[in-house]
């Protein structure tokens, strides 16, 4: 069987810091490599795979503010579905706007529905619903007016975590920074409590964050940044006490 995984372009396969959907992405690809079947990964040129790749962009846009986002989505995803016909499957991690390439090509696709960034979007997954197969990463996280095949949770590779059984000493927010994520409340749950909060995650929303976080940085409330796999793992085992900004 022969699989084509498609990742988004924001960010690299696998991620070098921020970069959710290129993460399972690449979890996925190399976890169908593992088992012997033939795939190939739809991502950026500077991407690290076990499996073939694919690519029409050289790095992530997000690094590279010269590219226009929405030329290279369009790029990137038109070069897998000109190629539809040499696959079996396809997964599908890039939103919705693949979608809309679903009735020209016969290649069934499969879309893992990561998350709703706005109403405004569910009208295509409506329209191509009855041409699709969607998996919902959360029973919780589905809409109403879809039908799924399954729920599928987002895993992880274990090999990347380090298991500590030592208690923490402190909180941690590990996430973007945005609204829809909880800075704010992170922030007041710590104060609340007298804790120790640790606040890692990509700047997605600055004006967010200039009002509603910075001026709550301490020695008690800390940023630390946009942390990579090493940071990660250090943060989420509770064995890096005393970061600094």
């Amino acid at each position: 069987m022969k699989i084509a995984v498609l990742a988004p372009i924001c960010w690299r396969t696998p991620p070098r810091h921020y970069g959710p959907w290129e993460q399972i992405a690449s979890n996925i690809a190399e976890g169908l490599v593992r088992r012997g079947l033939d795939v190939t990964l739809f991502a950026t040129g500077d991407s690290l795979t076990n499996a073939k790749l694919e690519y029409v962009c050289e790095g992530p846009y997000e690094e590279d503010k010269t590219l226009d986002p929405k030329v290279w989505e369009c790029l990137h995803i038109a070069h897998l579905m000109e190629r539809a016909d040499k696959f079996d499957i396809i997964h599908n991690n890039y939103d919705f706007l693949p979608l809309t390439y679903s009735r020209l090509i016969t290649t069934p696709m499969l879309t893992t529905i990561h998350g709703f960034s706005s109403p405004q979007i569910t009208p295509v997954f409506k329209e191509y619903n009855d041409h699709n197969y969607f998996v919902s990463i959360s029973d919780s996280d589905r809409c109403p007016e879809l039908e799924y095949v399954a729920t599928v949770y987002n895993g992880i590779d274990v090999s990347d975590f380090t298991l500590s059984e030592t208690v923490g000493k402190y909180l941690l927010y590990f996430g973007r920074i945005h609204p829809e994520k909880g800075t704010w409340e992170a922030i007041q749950i710590a104060k609340r409590f007298k804790m120790r909060l640790i606040i890692s995650g990509f700047i997605q929303d600055q004006r967010y964050y200039e009002e509603k976080v910075e001026p709550f940085l301490n020695d008690e409330i800390v940023y630390v940044g946009n942390s990579g796999p090493k940071k990660r793992d250090s943060l989420l085992g509770s064995i890096c006490p005393s970061p600094s900004h």
